[in-house]
């Protein structure tokens, strides 16, 4: 039961969080219609940052639920520090992965405007972790997390896996 409570209370937060945030606002600022590209090659790396943003995400999520055994939502934290996949690689790759949706709809629309938003999102998103999330998962993971924090970057990706 704890494992389906935590599956469906994750997809229901990646429809509210990261799909308001990845995919309705960016829809609202251009209804997906192209505009003229910010630079020769924008839509292609707007394309492939999109591709590359998209399962980093849902592979992040489920994550969470399969082996945290809750949710990336601070109502449901995990009861399990969560650093296997992705997170081997970079702390918060669901981060990560919203920006880039984000910042790949910018380009590949050539939406100056939603490239300004994404840069505000991520600024909530470093306030939100440092002031709030690390020193949370600090508390309730101690010594573990302290130890991943030591050798595991917040935003920018080791190049090889980390091992505990």
């Amino acid at each position: 039961m704890q494992r389906a409570a935590a599956i469906i209370g994750s997809a229901i937060f990646l429809v509210i969080a990261p799909g308001t945030l990845a995919v309705y606002v960016p829809w609202y600022l251009t209804h997906w219609h192209f505009a003229p590209p910010l630079f020769p090659i924008a839509p292609v790396l707007g394309g492939a940052l999109i591709v590359a943003g998209l399962p980093i995400l849902l592979d992040s999520f489920a994550r969470f639920a399969l082996q945290g055994l809750g949710t990336p939502a601070p109502v449901m934290p995990p009861k399990r520090l969560v650093v296997t996949g992705l997170y081997r690689y970079v702390r918060n790759p669901i981060y990560v992965a919203v920006t880039a949706l984000i910042a790949g709809q910018g380009l590949l629309f050539g939406s100056v405007t939603v490239l300004a938003y994404g840069a505000i999102v991520w600024a909530g998103f470093f306030l939100f972790v440092v002031a709030y999330e690390e020193p949370a998962l600090g508390e309730q993971f101690g010594d573990e997390y302290k130890h991943y924090r030591a050798n595991v970057r917040r935003w920018l990706p080791r190049l090889t896996p980390w091992r505990r």
